[in-house]
């Protein structure tokens, strides 16, 4: 009783944002539990027939760009030598990291038989564009992890392994922005695959650029966000002039988005376009969302 106590004082001295989270996980632990136990039919109603349901687009496709930052904002500073930016990057670098480990966490509750997860690094299939994004999120995350080591060692004092982090840094940069690149964009290969079943507003054959693109526009977004709410919320250092300089670099890239976009829609789709009202609205939502941060 006395420990729970003790918890229980700890939590309330919380911010109610932080305490919702706790809230969150809580919940988060209770399904996982559920779903270990009972397996994944009875916690998400899959079957073979319908062996992906609606929270694969939010784990998998929508999760992992959030995470991008870390690749992006990489590049940007020692790919392209705008080292302004470079005191974002740690704080990029532990986004991604978090990120990804809890994209893992998420595959291993969406795999089936998740104990034979392993099977991926032995059993190899080249053509499965699956294997190559389950490949490069377990070689991304090894790389973020090794990123986010040294300023571990800073703070604990390890000088030995952080001069070694310290000569394989730009290495692991280079590692990161082409592990990060290659399945980003595999994310769109596999509606490619989906021909049925994607209305040919989305569908064309540059979907893995989009999605690497659109990745980048995620990362820049959510090192914004991130940087705004810690200062905001956590008394970290203000940051407004280096993200004013961050927020100039996104309207070029949501620029080559868009004209990626169109140019698709126009040269390389097949099919009826504007036969369905309410998939035409979200088009149009789509463009709106694309152009108002422009302008």
């Amino acid at each position: 009783m006395t420990a729970a106590r003790i918890i229980i004082k700890e939590i309330k001295g919380y911010h109610n944002f932080v305490k919702f989270l706790i809230v969150l996980v809580t919940l988060g632990a209770l399904a996982s539990m559920v779903r270990f136990v009972f397996g994944l039919g009875v916690t998400t109603n899959l079957n073979d027939t319908f062996p992906w349901g609606l929270w694969i687009s939010f784990d998998v496709v929508t999760a992992v760009p959030l995470a991008a930052g870390a690749f992006t904002l990489g590049a940007i500073v020692h790919c392209f030598h705008i080292k302004k930016l470079e005191p974002l990057v740690r704080p990029a670098i532990v986004t991604g990291f978090l990120g990804y480990s809890l994209v893992c966490v998420g595959l291993l509750l969406d795999l089936g038989q998740p104990q034979r997860g392993w099977h991926t690094m032995v059993y190899w299939n080249p053509h499965s564009p699956m294997f190559e994004v389950s490949m490069c999120i377990m070689a991304y995350t090894t790389v973020l992890f090794l990123e986010f080591l040294s300023p571990v060692c800073e703070k604990f004092g390890y000088h030995v392994p952080l001069r070694l982090l310290r000569t394989i840094e730009m290495p692991l940069v280079i590692a990161a922005a082409a592990i990060s690149t290659l399945h980003q964009s595999s994310l769109g290969t596999f509606f490619l695959i989906a021909v049925d079943k994607l209305h040919p507003l989305w569908y064309n054959p540059l979907l893995p650029l989009l999605f690497w693109v659109s990745a980048m526009c995620a990362g820049i977004s959510i090192i914004t966000v991130e940087a705004t709410m810690s200062h905001k919320w956590m008394g970290q250092p203000d940051e407004s002039e280096l993200l004013e300089t961050l927020a100039k670099i996104l309207p070029w890239v949501l620029t080559v988005y868009l004209t990626i976009r169109i140019f698709s829609l126009m040269a390389l789709t097949q099919g009826l376009l504007w036969d369905r009202p309410g998939l035409t609205a979200l088009f149009a939502l789509e463009m709106v969302a694309l152009i108002v941060p422009l302008v």
